[in-house]
């Protein structure tokens, strides 16, 4: 079971990054912070039983293209918040904007930082307990790590403005990139 946590938190990482990312930018809510920790860890949980599920099969063809796919959903969503975070609006178009999409930008954001647990779903045989549990540990690590993160960064985001969404978007685009870089071996 020790392996199992150690897998679920490096898993949670990336997550965790976007949970803060997404917090220092978004609303003051401990609804949108458990709403956010209850994506990313749905997600997490769910991604790796799907790729146990699809196992050998494609197993080749989800490794070879899940960077990519990371980091082109990262990249997108941090040019979004970057040009948000630049467009001189005023915070009320912001708001609305944010909130017809926050749905949307939040499954694209799950899907993105959980891409790899799928892959990461062909190994949990090897690791002695059962895999719906070791679905379960990944998914409720990513929650009790994204909730508290959004929170944290909810409480920090509105002193620095625009600017949250500006660094916040970078530093979506230098994950997606870091991902990429990592399974391209450019690292």
């Amino acid at each position: 079971m020790i392996a199992v946590l150690i897998l679920a938190l490096a898993l949670a990482m990336d997550a965790f990054a976007v949970a803060l990312v997404r917090g220092a930018a978004g609303p003051h809510s401990g609804w949108r912070a458990l709403e956010t920790g209850l994506a990313f860890g749905v997600a997490q949980g769910v991604m790796p039983l799907v790729g146990w599920g699809l196992g050998a099969l494609f197993a080749g063809w989800l490794e070879a293209v899940d960077h990519w796919v990371a980091f082109v959903l990262l990249s997108f969503l941090g040019y979004r918040m970057i040009r948000e975070g630049l467009d001189p609006d005023d915070a009320e178009d912001a708001a609305e904007i944010s909130g017809r999409s926050h749905f949307a930008a939040l499954l694209v954001a799950a899907v993105a930082t959980s891409i790899d647990a799928a892959a990461a779903g062909l190994t949990l045989d090897l690791f002695g307990p059962p895999v719906l549990l070791s679905c379960l540990v990944i998914g409720l690590v990513t929650l009790a790590l994204c909730a508290p993160a959004y929170w944290f960064a909810a409480r920090i985001g509105p002193a620095l403005g625009k600017k949250a969404e500006i660094v916040g978007g970078a530093v979506l685009i230098g994950l997606g990139v870091k991902i990429l870089a990592d399974h391209t071996g450019w690292l």
